[in-house]
């Protein structure tokens, strides 16, 4: 796997919450798409659920659309009690699987990975981190966003992929955004040549 991956083949965004990693990586998507019509692109991206102006959870979107619970404040069924939370939110991790999994399966005419994010309440799928492995080792490129470590500490997992060989790391802030969207966009297109010949 070290060596497949030395092609700075992983782009790992991370920010603190809020600071617009998910927007930064769909931005990216549809500038390729656009000098790329043909780039055949997997994965999907997490995204808020709001009730008016107030967060109730997270939900998992694939890139042609399809969504999923991830994780929500209001569930309160019998099934339920028994999931794992994170902060105020139960996680359902059986969901999130039945979507996100699919999308970690490496094909032949897969071009680009977009996983967004591998963060503590998609961890708690036993199933979600090999499937991000076994996408590694297929040499595909790979943008993925990641948490910042919190008191210093970062979750295992996310440790691992960045001492992965290849991997980029971006620290996104509000005023770097745009700079750091060309510098991406630019590796990525790179990326994506070296990984077809």
């Amino acid at each position: 796997m070290a060596a497949a991956l030395t092609k700075k083949s992983l782009f790992l965004v991370t920010g603190p919450p809020g600071v617009g990693k998910t927007t930064l990586i769909m931005t990216l998507v549809e500038a390729l798409k656009l000098s790329r019509p043909n780039l055949n692109v997997r994965g999907f991206y997490t995204r808020e659920v709001r009730r008016g102006s107030e967060r109730v959870g997270f939900e998992v979107v694939t890139l042609d659309g399809r969504t999923a619970p991830l994780s929500s404040i209001s569930i309160s069924t019998p099934e339920s009690s028994g999931w794992p939370t994170v902060g105020k939110y139960k996680v359902d991790v059986s969901s999130f699987e039945s979507l996100a999994l699919p999308e970690l399966q490496v094909r032949e005419n897969t071009d680009l990975f977009i996983i967004d994010e591998v963060g503590k309440m998609e961890l708690f799928s036993s199933h979600f981190f090999p499937g991000v492995l076994r996408v590694l080792e297929s040499n595909i490129p790979v943008v993925a966003s990641i948490p910042v470590p919190k008191f210093g500490r970062d979750i295992p997992a996310v440790e691992r992929l960045r001492g992965q060989p290849g991997a980029t790391i971006f620290s996104l802030s509000h005023s770097n955004r745009d700079a750091l969207k060309e510098e991406i966009y630019t590796q990525l297109l790179q990326a994506l040549d070296v990984s077809r010949q």
